[in-house]
């Protein structure tokens, strides 16, 4: 009876992927079948297949899963593994092999006695398609996500891969021969293995220690080899011997060559230095078109990791750093305040700075206004920075302070504010627009007296619509935050209760909740401070693009970015306001010239008095003695209304003696009046400076998780998210298909078919 015949279905040039179970699934490549019995030897299976994907028999491995079992890959590398696998499969008529180079073995998988299959399992090695060639050297951190494997054949060496060739060309005399030097065995080893890719061969490690590394072509019996040792009595490493032959021939083009993060990040250094928002797909991209070298994007991004490790330091060391950079930081800026606090095992706890020029400009010549918020810091260990923000003359961002915490808590937020309390002390009351958390509204009564707490409407209007219960069409939703918006910026009690009546036409819930709201501190009828109608807290929308930009630098660079772009922020706004020729600033300027143009309209009737009766589309008095006006305008705004605009006319009075001092050019310049000095040697500082510094700093214990971060800047929050409405009852909160009106509608001819009726059923 002639042997039972199973199909191998080979398969070559394809990779693995790990599925969230556990589980491996093969992508890509080509397909051959052949069949086997238990007869079949495994050279015969072998040279089969070396013909057919065109490789050598040498290094070739044979792998398949066991029935039922796709995480573990077992080796077939003797004739018996061979007949063991063909009776494995032999009800199933049907065997899946994957062809693939020795090379593709992790280093750290343990070898199996000669009489047994080895066994790879995903916790074991890194998923064959994704594994280095050559032995991992002592000096190279090998991570399973971040080894590259290319085959030359079809990248650098094709007929079309003369661009890939090019690319390569300037690494073809990085190693030149015998007495060649290099600083340290890490230098050797990367001239290495680009003078491998140049030239299209692999190598193996025969020797590899801290005094001496052996290397020799990874085809078998070719002479071609290299030694290096220390240079005796200095640190230089040298070669010592060479063999420049190479015998391999075809042998070495059909090799596959490893490509490191540390590698890679070498490569885009110099590039990440001039783009540094370099992307990791466009990484991925030039990598692959300059040197064939296939990266994901995971591998890409790590590389960014090591190559902007490279250019910036270490972001452990920066950690460390912060004793000596907040001391240069008060050294180079008299007057300004740069304190960190650490817990007990020393991490990183949280980190305050305000430059003087800050705190000058503020106390200076802006309005008693300060807007409070945070913005997430994707960096390798996270944390929130939180900020303090003023309005200048012209209502541009005016950054006064801001602080690195390690998260966003209640405990953070009062160190701030009793920092910024220390910063900006003053006789004024200030007024703060902030979300209406307890822990800040507490902190802030307790640390500010007289302060004003003017709840961000942005955060309000996000709580209404998290809390609203029941079902609201989009545009019912959209509605109501329009009349909430309108109440808030309502100047008179008879404009807010008009559109809150309007919310609650809509829902009763949603009024109720507007009213228990504590209006007080949010709506313009009953709030007591001076907002000047920012209404906010994201104000700071500059500020917090910058820190966008800057927040995937270690912490004191990262510091120092926005140092920079505050210095120059305050440089230009001086040179641009000293060319200024009007009393206000341009955009109050404008303001007031918009409401002068409507004083022309009004009829004022005189008084021997300060108060004066202006008639238009409603009739207003004006007191000009206490600056106010029955429209409220004067006052929300610090600029006259046009009502008393009219009233100055008739008296023959300048409207600019009536504004307020904050919009003056004048208070202006003297916001802008001090400046921002550079702090030295902050991303490389002098290790004689560090010594000084006897306070240690570590990271904080938190790293960021993997994946890609979410970023959600300050002022981003969605208000109003559509729901899905069914297009047959057009109720909320589902479609068509999951109608369950629909479904009973469709029940219905079904009972009349039975003769029965929906009440007799």
């Amino acid at each position: 009876m002639a042997a039972k015949k199973i199909i191998a279905v080979c398969q070559s040039g394809g990779e693995f992927e790990t599925n969230k179970d556990g589980s491996l699934s093969y992508n890509g490549g080509d397909a051959y079948a052949v069949d086997l019995d238990q007869q079949s030897k495994l050279g015969d299976f072998k040279q089969e297949l070396a013909e057919t994907f065109h490789c050598n028999v040498d290094g070739m491995l044979i792998k398949y899963f066991l029935p039922g079992n796709k995480k573990t890959l077992i080796t077939v590398s003797k004739d018996k593994d061979l007949k063991r696998m063909v009776n494995f499969f032999r009800d199933s008529d049907q065997v899946e092999v994957f062809v693939m180079a020795e090379e593709v073995v992790a280093r750290n998988v343990s070898n199996m006695p000669a009489s047994r299959s080895s066994r790879t399992t995903v916790s074991e090695a890194v998923v064959p398609a994704a594994v280095p060639v050559d032995i991992m050297n002592a000096d190279d951190q090998f991570d399973m996500d971040t080894a590259i494997e290319t085959p030359l054949a079809g990248s650098l060496f094709d007929m079309n891969g003369d661009k890939h060739r090019r690319a390569a060309t300037q690494w073809e005399n990085t190693i030149t021969g015998v007495d060649q030097r290099f600083r340290s065995f890490t230098e050797f080893r990367e001239a290495l293995h680009k003078y491998s890719i140049a030239h299209g061969f692999a190598y193996k490690y025969k020797k590899n220690d801290s005094h001496r590394v052996t290397v020799k072509c990874k085809s078998e019996g070719c002479p071609w080899r290299i030694y290096a040792s220390r240079l005796a009595t200095t640190q230089l490493i040298c070669i010592k011997k060479m063999s420049t032959t190479h015998t391999c021939e075809g042998a070495a083009v059909k090799a596959r060559y490893r490509a490191t993060r540390g590698w890679v990040g070498s490569i885009i250094k110099e590039k990440l230095k001039v783009s540094p928002n370099y992307k990791p797909k466009d990484i991925a991209s030039d990598i692959k078109r300059e040197y064939g070298i296939q990266l994901n994007y995971s591998q890409a991004w790590r590389a960014k990791e090591v190559a902007r490790e490279q250019l910036q330091g270490s972001y452990k060391e920066a950690y460390n750093q912060l004793p000596y950079f907040c001391e240069k930081i008060m050294e180079t800026n008299p007057g300004s305040i740069a304190t960190f606090a650490t817990k007990e095992d020393s991490s990183f706890h949280r980190l305050f700075v305000s430059f003087h020029a800050s705190i000058s400009g503020f106390q200076q010549g802006c309005r008693p206004l300060l807007f409070l918020d945070g913005t997430p810091l994707n960096s390798k260990y996270p944390g929130t920075l939180l900020a303090a923000t003023a309005a200048d003359g012209d209502d541009g961002v005016f950054p006064v302070a801001f602080a690195v915490v390690d998260a966003d808590t209640d405990d953070n937020w009062h160190w701030f504010l009793v920092e910024l309390k220390s910063a900006v002390s003053t006789s004024r009351p200030i007024t703060f627009v902030a979300d209406f958390q307890k822990g800040l509204r507490e902190s802030l009564c307790e640390i500010f007296d007289n302060c004003q707490h003017g709840y961000c409407l942005r955060y309000l209007v996000e709580k209404l619509n998290k809390d609203l219960k029941g079902q609201f069409s989009h545009e019912a939703r959209r509605l109501m935050v329009q009349d909430f918006y309108s109440a808030a910026y309502a100047a008179k009690l008879e404009a807010f209760d008009r559109c809150t009546e309007n919310i609650k036409a809509i829902s009763p819930e949603a009024y109720n909740w507007v009213i228990r709201s504590e209006p007080d501190h949010w709506a313009n009828a009953f709030f007591g401070g001076a907002r000047y109608n920012h209404m906010t807290s994201n104000f700071g929308e500059l500020f917090y693009g910058w820190v966008s930009e800057a927040n995937e630098l270690p912490i004191t660079q990262m510091v120092d970015v926005l140092r920079g772009k505050m210095m120059e922020l305050i440089y230009t706004r001086r040179v641009d306001s000293n060319q200024w020729g009007t009393r206000l600033t341009p955009s109050m300027e404008q303001k007031l010239q918009n409401e002068t143009s409507k004083s022309s309209s009004l009829q004022v009737l005189l008084s021997h008095g300060s108060t004066f009766e202006v008639r238009g589309e409603s009739v207003d008095l004006v007191n000009i003695d206490h600056w106010d006006c029955s429209c409220r305008g004067w006052q929300l705004t610090g600029l006259p209304c046009c009502h008393a605009i009219a009233v100055f006319e008739c008296l023959g009075r300048s409207p600019y003696d009536y504004c307020s001092r904050y919009f003056t050019a004048e208070s202006y310049r003297l916001t802008y009046a001090e400046s921002i000095h550079p702090v030295p040697n902050v991303e490389r500082p002098l290790k004689s400076d560090l010594t000084v510094a006897a306070v240690t700093v570590t990271p904080p214990p938190t790293k960021r998780p993997p994946g890609r971060p979410k970023m959600k800047q300050a002022g981003s929050v969605e208000i109003i998210k559509r729901q899905v409405q069914c297009s047959k009852c057009k109720s909320l909160g589902h479609n068509k298909k999951t109608c369950n009106k629909a479904l009973e509608n469709d029940a219905s001819p079904s009972l009349a078919l039975t003769g029965l009726t929906s009440q007799e059923t």
